[in-house]
């Protein structure tokens, strides 16, 4: 036997190859992982901006880029386009996952939804008001809706830290409770950070979203095909005043939860036709090949529904790419450019920290206390109050979608360096405290389950 080939045939070379591919592929949709890279992309930042060569952190992101069309020519700095184009990719995936969880998720029916969606309007009043408490003047009241965003990755990432002594539901909770929080959290955008619209600019976004219907209505499956639709509707966006990664947004929500493409049969059934075919004809010429597996690729693309399909496809370039870019670009906050000996960044600063850590917690807390007491709902099977706690410790992860919304909020650079100080500090104590919190209660879950005495 070939020393160089497997007892099936193929190489060796190839099959350690497909192995290797299969282990990244794996390894790169674990939730930890991306909230471990999302970390070190932060810290990388923090010691960068205030290393020798912080000056050219910051030039970095001052770098202009341009990109023209015939005499049509658009210039911005690299920053612009990783907050406000390489983001709404972001936001892509974040309405991705809204749509999916309103069609078969935790958002699928009122009474399924109606306790995470009041945890998540008490983690976001609560912190806000906490923000208000310690921020007395109008420049920093503009950041009160700084501390009521929870980062979906890096929390969930976080909770996959704690490994399979958490129960599932713990994890449904939470990653509801984030949804239900991103879509607040867009809304307070749209709404209180963006500039006067200029209505003219949601003409584009109105042909955009048709381009998009259209193409769904004659069966285009192909995620490239939308791509000059989304152009024009960020574009629009950009145009309106609305900041452009609402766009992501609105085009996640009319991802089609079913296949675009009308067949005869199943995907499955098509794929199984198309494979035994190709079986019983083990001569067949290369060049007839081509239109075969053509079909082929074509059944399996519509196997799963496109919500899914280009969610799962962005997942890896979000995770490693977008978001750890935005730390990169975005946490890299100057001790040396921040004054805390004023009121004002001081007291952002302490509102976001303690908004993040302390409002957070008691808002999910909270509001789903009363929830559960006045009978208006009650809390999932295999969920706890420890559980709830932990879900409570684990929103107040404000990071990516934090930051962002600071940067919308201050013009000041002490106060934005304030505020994002302010959310990396409020975001570590939160993850520290979620990951002590959840070891208890997962050693906790283990000796009940044994049957011991706590």
């Amino acid at each position: 036997m070939n020393r160089h080939l497997s007892p099936q045939g193929i190489p060796r070379a190839q099959r350690l190859a497909e192995r290797a591919f299969a282990t990244l592929e794996r390894f790169l949709h674990i939730e930890a992982v991306s909230g471990i890279v999302l970390l070190v992309a932060a810290a990388a930042a923090l010691v960068w901006a205030n290393s020798p060569w912080a000056e050219s952190y910051h030039a970095l992101w001052h770098l202009p880029i341009s990109f023209s069309i015939g005499n049509t020519k658009i210039t911005h700095s690299l920053h612009f386009w990783i907050n406000d184009a390489f983001m709404t990719l972001f936001f892509l995936v974040v309405g991705m996952e809204i749509r999916r969880e309103i069609h078969e998720g935790a958002l699928s029916s009122l009474r399924q939804a109606m306790l995470p969606i009041a945890a998540a309007a008490g983690g976001v009043i609560v912190p806000a008001l906490i923000y208000l408490s310690v921020n007395s003047t109008p420049l920093q009241q503009q950041g009160w809706a700084v501390p009521t965003a929870t980062d979906i990755a890096f929390a969930v990432g976080v909770l996959a830290l704690l490994g399979k002594g958490i129960p599932g539901n713990v994890r449904v909770f939470l990653l509801a409770l984030a949804i239900i929080d991103d879509i607040i959290a867009v809304l307070i955008i749209a709404f209180f950070y963006s500039a006067g619209l200029e209505y003219h600019g949601l003409i584009p976004v109105l042909v955009g979203v048709l381009m998009v219907f259209g193409l769904q209505k004659i069966g285009i499956g192909s995620a490239w095909a939308y791509v000059i639709p989304g152009i024009i509707v960020w574009l629009g966006f950009l145009l309106t005043g609305a900041h452009p990664t609402l766009a992501g947004v609105v085009l996640g929500l009319i991802t089609p939860v079913a296949s675009v493409r009308v067949m005869k049969e199943r995907p499955l059934e098509r794929l199984s036709y198309i494979v035994r075919d190709l079986m019983h004809k083990p001569d067949t010429p290369a060049e007839q090949l081509v239109t075969p597996l053509k079909q082929l690729h074509r059944a399996q693309r519509e196997v799963l529904p496109p919500v899914t399909r280009v969610q799962m496809a962005l997942h890896p370039w979000v995770a490693y790419g977008v978001m750890p870019l935005f730390a990169l670009a975005n946490a890299g906050v100057s001790m040396n450019g921040i004054d805390l000996s004023g009121a004002g960044p001081l007291g952002v600063m302490m509102g976001v920290t303690l908004a993040l850590v302390a409002g957070k917690l008691l808002g999910v807390v909270g509001v789903s206390w009363l929830m559960v007491r006045f009978g208006v709902c009650q809390l999932p099977s295999e969920v706890s109050w420890r559980g709830v706690f932990l879900i409570g410790l684990l929103a107040g992860i404000g990071f990516t979608m934090s930051i962002f919304i600071a940067m919308l909020a201050f013009d000041d650079p002490q106060l934005l360096g304030a505020a994002k100080l302010g959310v990396l500090l409020g975001s570590l104590i939160a993850a520290t405290l979620g990951l002590l919190w959840g070891r208890y209660y997962a050693r906790r879950r283990r000796v009940q389950q044994a049957g011991q005495p706590v």
